[in-house]
Order: structure tokens, then sequence, then C-alpha cells
């Protein structure tokens, strides 16, 4: 038989399985036994067949004209999440401008989301890497697609990348603070590792898996060290970024020392999260306790106090990491896009004691 006349039948004929066994091993290797997923794939190997190419005709015109947005996060994140959504919008305008089409790559267990990234029908991946960064960058190099990585983990200068300083957003967030007379302060923070949260120090911080909290933390010690704040005397708590960890980490913050006047908040998602339970326990922002927060998300303005924070340009991350897919010529491009603060009411001056 020639070997490029191999159909699926014919392997399948072979191996003694039926065809639809063999579709499995190849589509849904999970539903098939590991020895005749075995058997199936030695057959094909034996007559030359290499499985069905899920871009097929797309590939042999040359491109699939979309793009794949990738995470090890469950695609409720696209949704839920307030930084997730505006980067999606930025990612799908780019996309309808350039006529390109849009997948949405996700799965919790690591074996789906390697089929998931080799199956997707597209020219390359946008990797928002929050976590398994390093997992989601070998699985797509394996796929020889140009990919650009967003939040990634830790800094790695071969990897084409788009963001922002979150150091020196941190110490605008900081310096605001401080230069409307806060002394004391205390921190949410966001994961510093994987599956991780409570209460943390310089140690944890230091040896932090994930750069973007290792870095605001370090931007907010650097900036109110100016002011004569030692940073052993600031409460830290690594949050999830959920309404119970961030109540938590208030029950922490409140209870731990002199009440702070001032928190600042590594996300708007968490800093929204603390108005609304300040509220509750009958704390005013900005009169008892001040925030800032960090995204600069369009909920953000619109909770009560509005709230400030460093506004980062996110649909502008996106846009600008289809375009560096779409208009791929080789090599690396890594790009820091301009930070400002944008201040609301949930900061003021530290009410004077009584």
């Amino acid at each position: 038989m020639a070997r490029d006349l191999v159909r699926l039948s014919d392997v399948a004929k072979a191996a003694g399985v039926s065809q639809g066994t063999a579709s499995n091993v190849f589509s849904r290797p999970d539903l098939v036994r590991p020895e005749v997923r075995e058997r199936v794939h030695q057959t094909a190997r034996d007559l030359g067949y290499a499985g069905p190419d899920p871009r097929g005709r797309l590939l042999r015109a040359g491109k699939s004209n979309a793009i794949g947005v990738a995470t090890a996060e469950p695609l409720s994140y696209f949704f839920e999440d307030p930084f997730a959504r505006v980067l999606m919008q930025g990612i799908s305008e780019a996309c309808d401008a350039r006529g390109a089409g849009l997948a949405l790559v996700s799965a919790r267990n690591s074996e789906r989301l390697s089929w998931n990234i080799q199956s997707a029908l597209v020219d390359g991946f946008v990797l928002l890497c929050i976590e398994n960064g390093e997992k989601l960058v070998e699985l797509t190099r394996e796929r020889q697609l140009p990919f650009v990585a967003l939040a990634l983990g830790k800094p790695d200068d071969t990897i084409s990348a788009i963001g922002v300083d979150d150091y020196a957003g941190a110490q605008m967030a900081a310096r605001h603070l401080a230069q409307l007379g806060h002394r004391r302060f205390g921190i949410l923070g966001l994961e510093l590792d994987d599956a991780h949260e409570g209460p943390v120090g310089s140690a944890e911080i230091a040896a932090a898996t994930f750069s973007t909290a290792r870095d605001r933390a370090y931007g907010y010690f650097e900036e109110l060290a100016l002011y004569g704040i030692d940073r052993e005397t600031i409460p830290i708590y690594e949050t999830r970024s959920t309404a119970e960890s961030v109540r938590r980490g208030l029950d922490y913050i409140l209870t731990t020392g002199e009440r702070p006047t001032a928190i600042l908040a590594m996300s708007d998602r968490v800093a929204m999260f603390a108005l609304e339970i300040l509220a509750e326990r009958g704390l005013s922002v900005p009169d008892d306790i001040s925030i800032v927060g960090f995204d600069g998300v369009p909920e953000a303005a619109t909770v009560s106090p509005p709230l400030t924070t460093v506004v980062q340009p996110i649909a502008e991350i996106g846009r600008r990491a289809v375009k560096t897919i779409l208009e791929h010529e080789g090599g690396v491009h890594r790009e820091s896009l301009p930070l400002e603060l944008l201040v609301r009411n949930s900061t003021a001056a530290p009410r004077a004691r009584s």
C-alpha cells in the first residue's frame, strides 16, 4: 500500500480495532487504554500514517488566519476576571480589524492542555501565563508557531513578551499615598506561588515564582523607604484574588499592629473586594482607610468610592500582541508600555487623630 494513500481505516484494520477507537487514539487518547494506544501508534508508524492533521487543508493553504489565546486557567477566567475581559476586548478588536479568527485554549488538566495547544487551528498564540506559564511556553514552542507571553511569571529574554513595568507602577501608587501623608500601610498581594495564600515576609517575596507580585512588592518597599517606612513594619497578605481570601487578608492586616491608614492592593479586583468588605465592617474609604488598586479596569470607576488605581493599557497590550503574531518575521519581540496613576475618591490624606 502506498504510504501517502494510507487512511485511518487502514490503520484500524491492521491494528485490529474499530475505526472509532483508532480515531480516539489520535483525538481523545484519554478514552483509550494505554496498550491499545501504543498498538495503534505502532501500526500507524509501520504503515507510514502520521495521524489526522487538525490543520489539514488550512495549513496546506499556508495560513489559518486565526489567533489562539491560551491559559491554564479555566475558560471562565476569560469572562469573569476584569483584566482578562479588557485584554480580550483589545485582542478581539485587533482580530476584527485584520479579519482574523480567535480561539480560546484552556484546560486545567495538563494532558488536555497539551492536546488543545497541539490541535488549535491558529497562526500563533497569546499566552496568559497567570499559572503554569513555563508549561504553556514549553507546549507552544513545540508547535513552532510565534507566540507572545503576557504576565510571564519569570523573566526570560528569549521569549517575546508585552507588558508593563510593575515595579515603577507600584512606586507610583506608594508615592501617591506617602505624599498624602500616610505612614501606616498594609499590602493585599497577588500570588507569589501556585496554590498559596497567607501572610508573607521578605523571604517569601524574594523566593517568589511569579515576578508580577514580587516586582510590585519591591516597588512599594523602595518608594516607602524614601519616606522612612521600614518594610518589616508593613503587614503583607498574599491573596488568591477571591473575595474570601481578601476577607482573610483584611482580617490579618487590620489586626496586625496599629491599624493602617492606607492599603496598597496589587490589582483592582482585589481592591474592589476590599472596598466591599471594609464597608461591611463600617470602615469608611477614604476617611478611615485609603486604598489604591492596580490595572485600571473599567469597573474601578463605578465602585463606591471610585477607585484610585495605576492604569495599564490592557486593551492596547492585547492589540499589540495580535500585531506581533500576525506580522511575525522571526526573532524576539519585547515591549513595555507606559503606566499612569489615575486619582479618584478612594484616597485622601489620613484623618487627624482626635
